[in-house]
């Protein structure tokens, strides 16, 4: 399979060095990044130097490939998506943009070739996940989704340091969140519904952001009473968090705060990945909760040490492409993640990334 990569940045060439390095892809990686190319070209890894926001010279890049995988900042999905559909490419994302999505799904209407976004972590893994257990209770009452990106050793007030995209984390800080309230489906507030909870003997707290759901609110809209997301965050982050975009008002100048961000907060490659979810409803007879809870954690051995977020957003993409390519998933039109089976997903060579990670056993 000939794919092209867009985006050499550190989500990208993990993507590009997992798909590479089992023979069955012919990977180029598209970016205006030279250095970054040069690394990759460095392994073998094919490459090209094209500016991502020239859509002449992208859909140029575009031809004579079968599959488009899209790592590049969210805003530029839409635009990525177009010239898949044009170019008669399959197209893998990782957005988490709603109004992304929605226009993604338009595309995909009555096209040959089949459009998967979201296919990384949260949305992605974690709706897999949540609609696996959910299938199996008779009538469903609760779900409710976790997931947290964070630093294994916090050591400033927001307790947070960058893990991934500035752009996607604020994007998700600050748009509607879908979910589902008592039967019916709602917009939440983003940064509201802060609840704590312990998990493997740590503290956390969550809270409303945008775009975890995927599309599982309109797949069990009318068969649940209950469904949310949650990012999971160390106490006390989201209090400053609402600080600085609601009393500073940076909400209104994302720029500007993105980059204070970019400038104070310094990136790490120590960091784990929580990712937590409940289903509860009747089974049986019986009112029954199941639980699946592992923590993912960051690799240091090596030439490329990978960061835990790394590794989930790119084992979910990768699984994606792979389980396409062997026929598991439709082959055409618009693609929601929960049509992946979890069994599958873990059996697959990229998605063992997350059965190898541990298990937490024990939920306070």
């Amino acid at each position: 399979m000939k794919v092209a990569l867009l985006g050499a940045g550190h989500i990208g060439q993990t993507i590009a060095r997992l798909l590479h390095a089992t023979g069955d892809y012919e990977v180029t990686v598209i970016d205006k990044n030279a250095g970054a190319l040069a690394k990759l070209t460095a392994e073998g890894i094919g490459a090209a130097h094209v500016d991502t926001e020239d859509t002449k010279a992208l859909a140029a890049a575009l031809r004579g490939k079968d599959t488009v995988v899209n790592a590049l900042p969210y805003h530029l999905a839409i635009t990525a998506a177009h010239l898949a559909l044009e170019a008669g490419c399959h197209y893998f994302d990782l957005t988490e943009d709603v109004a992304a999505t929605k226009e993604i799904k338009r595309i995909a209407e009555g096209a040959k070739t089949a459009f998967m976004p979201q296919c990384g972590l949260a949305p992605g893994f974690i709706g897999i996940v949540a609609h696996h257990l959910a299938k199996s209770f008779d009538t469903l009452h609760d779900v409710k989704m976790r997931v947290g990106a964070l630093p294994a050793f916090p050591t400033n007030a927001l307790k947070y340091n960058l893990t991934w995209s500035v752009d996607g984390l604020i994007n998700e800080y600050c748009h509607p969140c879908e979910a589902i309230h008592d039967g019916r489906a709602i917009e939440a507030l983003p940064l509201e519904g802060l609840e704590h909870f312990s998990l493997d003997g740590t503290e956390y707290e969550a809270f409303n952001t945008s775009g975890g759901l995927g599309t599982l609110c309109e797949t069990w809209d009318g068969k649940v009473r209950n469904l949310d997301y949650k990012t999971v965050r160390y106490p006390g982050h989201r209090e400053l968090m609402q600080f600085l975009l609601e009393d500073l008002q940076l909400k209104s100048d994302q720029e500007k705060l993105k980059d204070i961000m970019r400038k104070s907060m310094p990136a790490t490659m120590q960091d784990v990945v929580l990712v937590f979810v409940t289903v509860s409803g009747m089974k049986n007879g019986s009112l029954l909760q199941e639980v699946f809870a592992r923590k993912i954690f960051a690799e240091r051995d090596g030439a490329n040490p990978l960061s835990a977020i790394q590794i989930t957003t790119a084992a979910g993409i990768c699984a994606a492409v792979d389980l396409f390519r062997e026929g598991k998933l439709p082959q055409k039109g618009f693609v929601r993640q929960e049509e992946v089976q979890l069994p599958e997903f873990l059996a697959n060579r990229f998605g063992k990334a997350y059965q190898q990670s541990r298990q937490v056993e024990s939920i306070g």
